[in-house]
């Protein structure tokens, strides 16, 4: 048996996944993996790993960690360090995710937008409207957050949309709403609210660039793309 495999067993568990990514690079370890080299060790009995598994398992895979908070890791026997980490981990996802947007370019790229806005906003018990605000190319002036609630509809009107968008000098915007259940096909709510938006910010001259919804994994649909008004 080569060297190469005696010294693989020799490493201790915890430390596996960090020997993989840095001897294969990081396409080669699994999810899982990822988790356990930022958790670093597992705790009496558990290993890191498994710690890993066991946290992936409850908040849904690591699209589900998106929505997770320091008190709920607290609660799942996460101390700070390892909360740190995490948490950490996912804002420089988002903070990439949001470089794909240049500042002073005109939004265009429906799936770039999408994968940002995912990051930021998916969670996996509420849902979440809001908007981004553009000037007259389409470049961005405001993100906002405009409503979160429950599992049911957002309960918004298009006067809050709308609103902010004229506070912000729009000229257009890209409406967003998250599907907590995981699925980014329009209701026939979505669909009238669509409509409703979009004729009453042709009324005010703020213009509805697009709807995009999005769900869990990455999952999204574009409402202009569809032809969904």
């Amino acid at each position: 048996m080569s060297r190469r495999s005696d010294f693989v067993r020799e490493v201790p568990v915890e430390e596996r996944p960090r020997e993989r990514l840095l001897g294969n690079g990081s396409a080669a370890v699994t999810d899982t993996e990822l988790v356990a080299i930022l958790l670093r060790t597992g705790h009496r009995g558990v290993s890191v790993v498994d710690a890993a598994r066991r946290l992936l398992s409850e908040w849904g895979g690591l699209a589900g960690l998106l929505g997770v908070t320091p008190d709920a890791l607290r609660r799942g026997g996460i101390g700070p360090a390892k909360s740190a980490s995490l948490l950490a981990a996912i804002e420089v996802g988002r903070r990439l995710a949001r470089a794909r947007l240049p500042e002073r370019e005109p939004l265009t790229n429906a799936e770039a937008v999408a994968s940002y806005l995912s990051l930021r906003y998916t969670v996996k018990d509420q849902e979440v409207m809001g908007a981004l605000y553009l000037d007259t190319r389409n470049r961005l002036i405001a993100e906002r957050e405009i409503y979160r609630g429950t599992l049911n509809r957002a309960a918004a009107e298009p006067r809050a949309v709308l609103k902010r968008g004229l506070l912000s000098d729009a000229a257009g915007f890209v409406l967003f709403h998250t599907h907590p259940s995981g699925d980014p096909s329009p209701s026939m709510e979505d669909l009238a609210f669509t409509r409703r938006i979009s004729q009453a910010g042709d009324v005010v001259g703020v213009r509805l660039v697009d709807h995009l919804i999005l769900a869990a994994g990455g999952r999204w649909l574009s409402l202009r793309q569809r032809g969904g008004w």
